[in-house]
């Protein structure tokens, strides 16, 4: 059997940036080794696999690294959205709805924007981990964590930007990522032309096997709601710039329990893996 893949570049819309993602279409499903080592093969961030319900606006999603299994990713649920539309299995008018380890997440398309449902994932306090003492030069504005990440906030987005990952110190807290982070440009508009955003992060997760992801949607569900507040927008769309060698832009609305997370996104090939 062949499985059909479609390879997309996820919150860009220019191939070779932002977030590459396989999403493989299924007519049934695989078994989990079977996912897991086509995701291996791949060694890309996130491969996707969907496969269908028996409702046409419901897809089973998965989501693998090559190394695990991961319960949230957003830019390969973008790249979902987008290859199931580029395929014509959906039209790109009505909303769809995943069916995922993290519960029901939907999707819906605006124009050459694909928009995301996810669930908020509050930031909560906590001290710097002790391995990470010393990273940033008194640059450390606040902390907290998320089951997934530490989440640190720094004073500038050069702060960000510069920073030189540490990836053996990053794995020796324990955490699954680290999610760094800072205010940018506020007020932002048109981040993907002139570079401008309302904040600025980047994602580290060498523990589940990526040492910096180019572009984090799930990462949205805890520094969206972190920025609303931070920076009096709640109910506003907030402009993110992931500054990743790739380089992504997101557009971000936290809304109590939920935050909508939208993006481009671009196919690069399609073909078949044997």
């Amino acid at each position: 059997m062949t499985i059909p893949i479609t390879w997309v570049d996820a919150f860009s819309d220019v191939a070779f940036a932002g977030n590459p993602a396989a999403v493989c279409v299924l007519e049934t499903p695989l078994d989990d080794a079977r996912m897991q080592s086509i995701a291996f093969e791949l060694g890309i961030a996130e491969t996707a696999f969907v496969t269908p319900t028996g409702d046409p606006a419901v897809f089973g999603l998965r989501w693998f690294t090559p190394t695990v299994e991961v319960d949230l990713c957003g830019h390969a649920t973008l790249a979902a959205a987008h290859a199931l539309r580029a395929g014509a299995i959906v039209d790109g008018t009505d909303a769809l709805t995943f069916d995922t380890r993290s519960g029901a997440l939907s999707a819906s398309f605006d124009g050459d924007l694909v928009a995301l449902d996810f669930p908020a994932d509050p930031v909560r306090p906590s001290p710097l981990p002790e391995a990470l003492a010393g990273q940033w030069d008194g640059a450390v504005v606040e902390t907290g964590h998320t089951p997934f990440f530490d989440f640190v906030v720094l004073s500038s987005a050069d702060a960000v930007r510069n920073y030189e990952p540490d990836l053996a110190t990053i794995a020796a807290t324990g955490a699954n990522a680290l999610l760094l982070t800072a205010a940018g440009d506020v007020g932002a508009v048109r981040a993907d032309r002139d570079g401008r955003a309302d904040y600025v992060l980047r994602v580290f997760g060498p523990n589940v096997g990526i040492p910096e992801d180019p572009a984090t949607g799930s990462a949205q569900c805890s520094a969206g709601p972190y920025w609303s507040q931070a920076l009096g927008r709640d109910g506003d769309t907030l402009v993110a710039r992931q500054l990743s060698p790739r380089g992504a832009v997101l557009y971000v609305r936290a809304a109590g329990e939920r935050v909508a997370i939208a993006g481009h996104a671009t196919t690069v090939f399609t073909g078949h893996l044997c």
